[in-house]
């Protein structure tokens, strides 16, 4: 039983496919279809992909998987806003094993479309349930491109995903993004059914608290958080190897993180747990994404998964989070 000042859990695990395309080192078939296999002997109905893991080899492998199972067990979500495109035969390989192509962003209606049809065919699947925009907002393109990019998308780019949902190609869309800005931005142009939202709601960084996930909650719009190590810094604590938004955390994160640690350490809980715990309890979050190339980690993930965080372990760890 939950205890009654807990952080009361809602949220279920969706797995995220990008490491079983090599997204930090390079996977082998093999071990990306035996941690599929993990997430779904676990009882995971719902997975992540995009065109941009692996440039294509993430959908590929998590469509030769899903392709064995009944397709109304599970929610499969994929990306826009990225086209692939071949590499010419001179060009070297790409590295970690990704597929010999080159990306070009296209927020607009064809390109939406067109990065749709392209998606079905790498996965071998008759449809996609959800469409994310992804990496739309300054944090991915910088002011001056996302301007244009944002102009695609609101110009032409949305009425294709509204075009998808009316003629039942997809059950919903919405926004696959880093930041929170660009989400209440945009909502002010679409009903979004969906923000999966990386590293922005996390016991370290909170800045999607105050004003997005409200706004969410009055939408009736759900988020999927995603990042809730923020690049690695709440699994591995503090060190010289330590990320933080993908890039080395600086000596102020690592303070902050040492601290959560310490006061996690005082209520029996280790600091990966805390943070995959921390933002499953919101009414909005309908799931919190994980992804790994390997079983071990998954595991280890999911054996983590479903702690109740205590009320005052929150409230000491406010003053430290990010907002």
């Amino acid at each position: 039983m939950l205890a009654e000042d807990g952080h009361r859990h809602k949220a279920r695990i969706a797995f995220g496919c990008a490491a079983i395309a090599g997204l930090y080192e390079p996977v082998s078939k093999g071990d990306s279809r035996d941690v599929l296999e993990a997430a779904w002997d676990a009882g995971i109905r719902r997975f992540d992909t995009a065109p941009f893991y692996g440039l294509g080899l993430s959908e590929q492998r998590v469509g030769d998987f899903l392709r064995e199972q009944p397709r109304a067990s599970f929610t499969l979500s994929s990306k826009v806003g990225r086209l692939l495109e071949p590499l010419d035969d001179a060009a070297p390989d790409p590295p970690l094993g990704h597929l010999r192509h080159k990306v070009r962003f296209d927020y607009s209606h064809d390109g939406i479309m067109r990065s749709h049809e392209q998606s079905l065919g790498r996965l071998g699947l008759d449809r996609i349930d959800i469409l994310y925009v992804h990496d739309i907002g300054e944090f991915a393109h910088g002011s001056e491109e996302n301007q244009r990019h944002m102009r695609d998308l609101t110009g032409s780019g949305l009425r294709a995903l509204e075009r998808l949902k009316a003629e039942g190609a997809i059950a919903g869309f919405g926004l696959g993004v880093n930041e929170t800005a660009v989400c209440l931005d945009l909502m002010d142009h679409a009903h979004f059914d969906e923000i999966l939202l990386a590293g922005r709601y996390t016991l370290l960084d909170r800045s999607a608290e105050a004003a997005l996930l409200p706004r969410a909650e009055a939408a009736g719009t759900r988020l999927v958080i995603g990042g809730v190590f923020n690049s690695g810094i709440l699994a591995t604590g503090p060190g010289p190897d330590a990320h933080f938004n993908y890039e080395p955390a600086t000596p102020e994160i690592q303070e902050k993180v040492a601290a959560i640690g310490e006061i996690a350490g005082r209520y029996g809980l280790a600091l990966p747990e805390a943070a995959i715990n921390f933002p499953a309890a919101h009414p909005t979050v309908s799931h919190i994404l994980i992804g790994t190339g390997k079983r071990k980690s998954l595991v280890r993930n999911l054996e983590q998964f479903g702690t109740t965080l205590p009320r005052q372990f929150l409230n000491e760890v406010q003053p430290l989070t990010i907002r």
